[in-house]
């Protein structure tokens, strides 16, 4: 946050003259070094807002008890209280009031549009907006860049009532600069750090979506996933993270990496939360060719808010469980707690099946974690993901370029000349070189530079063997014996699930289970099901986090403790 923090301090001084609740204390104590009190949130107006849900906000806004405008105003304090020590707001909207404002008198006219009427909201700074801020995916090479329109998600939150809070920090470019960095660092945004872990990995490229959500600086957000960008930071900092299918919602006016599996996602504390915004977003876009697809399965015509169950619906739930394609790779604290939830699935009516593998998970899944260039290092470039997501990034980037103005950036090239000749900001070298947050430089770019974007017959075989291999090891899992299974739970923290869901572009959710007794990171429980099932995501990540809330068990969201509140390292661990 640089500029546009200090417009939104203004307007907060307009408010608070006329509204006259007076800033709390702000500064963390040592005393509570490594506790949730660290950062102890006011009261917002009387209204207890941390860790509120959407329709509790709901629900004082339309008693009188809040209004949009006090909301924002309480967020942004809370921006103040927490932004030098996670940084996960890169910049607030300075029409953050204003909006606010138009929200409130709509209600005072009858008018409440939805849910989601003037609720706060962030999106990761590579969804654009048209508006008095910037959208540069966190490269000090757009800033002053002029976006043609709203992204069409961006459009659908704005028509639903929402209120844009401001830009989330990210991973720069979404991660896909360089093979060796910082995640959640961006040149223009710093490093992005989690409230439970300041010296960690926070989870990305999301980063600051997740990260905000958590330590409760805003009510959900909307980040963007190409491979686990939604799951992953959601599951370290102990969210309800929802990637659809891909082309469920729209990519239009999104910076992109590869039109195969970029998908937008919704963050919240809650299912219910994070599903009202999924259902704001979602639907067929003419900018996007992928939201026109023949096969999609049609949304709920209540929305998927309808199918939110409870946890009886467990008793008619079948599950699998991918034991040797993904169970294994989670540590042991993980996979007992994970367990611990399982048996209390069982004993509230669920079936679950284990060793329910993924076709050909010997093959297909690193036994390494997350990678992406997985094919490669098995001696077959043409079996890798990382083959064709380079060659899409380099024809998606330059088409998505070409659409902005008041910018000489206006290809990859250029993006690459920027970075080599500002080392210093953006790190076109390796270090020493360049920056010790992009440790192996820009990499990655140069791989996709070195492309030229040419679809050649490796390119091809790379996205069919991906596309094809992954979708057919969760359909076939899923229909374990000739049985209809209703998803596939995994380990959030091990990456070779999400990973396998995005090259398939099938959609994912992920609830929060535990925290780590040693990093202090928590860690969640993932749900995979096949292409346009987001219904039956919703039913059953809602009714285990019923069957959660519902029971007297620690197994469930917990609020941040903040380890390490004053260190700074960087690169953080990834």
């Amino acid at each position: 946050m640089h500029a546009s923090i200090l417009a939104g301090a203004a307007l907060l001084g307009a408010v608070r003259a006329i509204d006259t609740q007076f800033t709390p204390p702000l500064i963390p104590l040592q005393q509570n070094a490594n506790s949730t009190e660290l950062f102890p949130m006011a009261d917002c107006h009387g209204f207890k807002l941390e860790e509120a849900t959407i329709d509790e906000m709901q629900e004082a806004m339309q008693s009188g008890n809040l209004t949009s405008v006090k909301l924002v105003g309480c967020y942004l304090t809370r921006t103040f209280q927490t932004e030098q020590y996670i940084n996960s707001v890169l910049q607030v909207n300075p029409d953050v009031f204003a909006i606010a404002a138009e929200r409130d008198a709509e209600r005072q006219s009858g008018k409440v549009r939805g849910p989601l009427h003037g609720i706060p909201f962030t999106v990761k700074d590579n969804i654009a907006s048209k508006d008095n801020m910037d959208t540069t995916a966190g490269s000090w090479a757009l800033l002053g860049s002029i976006v043609p329109r709203d992204a069409h998600v961006v459009t659908k939150l704005r028509d639903a009532g929402a209120v844009l809070f401001g830009k989330a920090t990210l991973s720069e470019w979404a991660d896909m600069r360089s093979s060796n960095y910082s995640e959640g660092f961006s040149g223009r945004g710093g490093q992005c750090r989690s409230s439970y872990n300041l010296t960690v990995n926070p989870g990305g490229s999301s980063s600051g979506s997740a990260v905000g959500v958590a330590a409760n600086v805003v009510a959900f957000s909307l980040g963007t996933e190409t491979d686990g960008s939604v799951i992953n930071p959601a599951s370290r900092n102990a969210l309800v993270g929802f990637k659809p299918t891909v082309g469920r919602t729209s990519r239009a006016g999104v910076i992109p990496e590869t039109e195969h599996q970029d998908s937008v996602g919704t963050f919240g504390r809650t299912v219910r939360d994070a599903v009202y915004a999924f259902d704001a977003i979602h639907g067929a876009d003419p900018r996007d060719n992928y939201t026109l697809a023949a096969d999609i399965k049609p949304a709920p015509a209540k929305g998927y808010a309808s199918l939110l169950a409870t946890k009886s619906a467990l008793k008619c739930a079948r599950f699998g469980l991918p034991w040797q394609s993904y169970w294994k790779y989670a540590d042991d604290e993980t996979v007992a707690a994970l367990t611990e939830l399982l048996d209390m699935m069982r004993a509230a009516g669920a079936t679950i099946v284990n060793n329910t593998e993924i076709t050909d998970y010997e093959t297909i899944v690193s036994p390494d974690g997350w990678d992406w260039d997985w094919g490669t290092k098995r001696g077959r470039v043409n079996e890798s993901e990382l083959t064709y997501i380079k060659v899409d990034f380099y024809n998606n980037m330059n088409k998505y370029l070409t659409e902005l103005t008041n910018t000489d950036i206006k290809t990859v090239d250029d993006i690459i000349r920027y970075n080599f000749d500002n080392d210093g900001a953006e790190g076109g070298r390796p270090w020493p070189l360049g920056h010790p947050a992009f440790y192996s430089g820009q990499d990655i770019f140069l791989a996709s530079q070195e492309t030229r974007g040419v679809q050649d017959e490796t390119y091809f075989q790379a996205l069919g063997f991906c596309q094809s291999k992954s979708r057919d090891g969760i359909d076939d899992a899923l229909r374990h014996n000739g049985t209809r299974l209703h998803g596939l739970l995994a380990p959030s923290a091990a990456g070779q699930s999400y990973q396998q869901a995005a090259q398939a572009g099938y959609p994912a959710v992920t609830i929060p289970v535990g925290v780590s007794s040693d990093s202090g990171m928590p860690f969640g429980l993932a749900i995979l099901q096949s292409a346009w099932r987001e219904d039956e995501l919703v039913k059953w990540a809602s009714a285990i986090e019923d069957l959660q809330l519902k029971s007297d068990t620690k197994l469930k969201r917990t609020r941040p403790t903040w380890r390490g509140y004053l260190e700074r390292n960087i690169p953080v661990p990834f």
